[in-house]
Formats: structure tokens, C-alpha cells, sequence
């Protein structure tokens, strides 16, 4: 008797990622066509910050800021994650691609559906949730990473940490460049 096909719903696997299941991320990793359920994940988190800005009465900026960050975080974060824990932090086992990285570390933007909780009033409490959303979301990212290049969490760790270095250096760049 063979076993039943496991379970791919988005819902379900939003919920396996939040949980911070190893599996769920490795079952990703491996399945080319769960890239688009990545991207929903990422666009649900960046609708939950964009509503939970709205909601709590922040300004337009702020709110575009709240918007476009999970973007940028995942594309351009994926990007220094595959480059520096491919190259520089390569492990034994790490044998990967960007868009198993980009698989990955989509769907650790699962808990960012809670980002809307920042309406919550008073605002440092709507802030507290916050904080707490993107710490969980950064733990699911260290999984994540740990997952697609086949590392240590030590080692995924040290590469998401020194990824998100590069991509804090880099937009910083970019906006001292931009003229106000």
C-alpha cells in the first residue's frame, strides 16, 4: 500500500512554515513549482504590513516602506544568502540553486501574515507584535537557509547574518546616492 501524496495546500504549508517544520522547507526546496505559492506567502505578508500601517494610522511613506520590504527582503536577501553560503560558507553537503533559496526562504515569510497586528492599539503594543512577527520571521529564515544549502544552523545562521550585513550595506548605498 503506498502512502498518501503529502499535503501541498498553501494554507497547510503557511502553517507547517509558521511551525518552523525542517521538512515543510526541504519539501520546497525540492518541488521547481512551489515557487508560486513562495511568492503568494511573500505577497500576503507585505498585504498584512501594508493593512496593519494603513490601519494604524501611519503616513504614506510608512506605509510603502511596510509594502515593499518583503520584496526587497526576499529577493535581494535570497540573492546574498545563495551567494554567500554557496561560495564563502560552502558546507560538505551544500548543493544548491538561487531558486531553491528563493523557494525556501518565501515561504519563512509565512508568520508576516501576522504583520497586520500592528494596528493593534496602543501603538507600542501594535509595535511589540511587530517585532515579535519579524523576530519569528527571521528564525524561520535562518531554517530556511539552514535547509537550502544543506548547512549547520551555526552555519546558516552566519550566513544570514552576514547576508542581510551585505543587503543593509547595499540599500543603505543606494539611498545616500538618491537625491531628496
Amino acid at each position: 500500500m503506498s502512502s498518501p501524496p503529502p499535503n501541498r495546500s498553501l494554507l497547510r504549508r503557511m502553517i507547517r512554515a509558521s511551525l518552523l517544520e525542517a521538512d515543510l522547507f526541504e519539501e520546497v526546496e525540492a518541488e521547481h513549482r512551489s515557487i508560486g505559492q513562495a511568492f503568494l506567502v511573500v505577497l500576503f505578508a507585505t498585504a498584512a504590513g501594508g493593512l496593519g500601517s494603513v490601519l494604524g494610522g501611519h503616513g504614506l511613506r510608512h506605509v510603502a516602506i511596510d509594502v515593499m520590504e518583503p520584496f526587497v527582503l526576499w529577493l535581494a536577501g535570497s540573492v546574498f544568502s545563495y551567494m554567500v553560503g554557496a561560495t564563502f560558507l560552502r558546507g560538505p553537503e551544500t548543493v544548491t540553486d538561487y531558486a531553491e533559496v528563493l523557494r525556501t526562504t518565501g515561504f519563512a515569510f509565512s508568520p508576516g501574515i501576522f504583520r497586520v497586528l500592528a494596528a493593534v492599539p496602543p501603538p507600542t503594543l501594535g509595535f511589540a507584535l511587530t517585532v515579535a512577527t519579524d523576530l519569528w520571521m527571521l528564525v524561520a529564515g535562518i531554517i530556511a537557509v539552514r535547509q537550502a544549502l544543506d548547512f549547520t544552523t551555526l552555519r546558516a545562521i552566519a550566513t544570514f547574518g552576514v547576508s542581510y550585513l551585505l543587503l543593509w550595506l547595499t540599500l543603505s548605498g543606494l539611498l545616500i546616492s538618491l537625491p531628496l
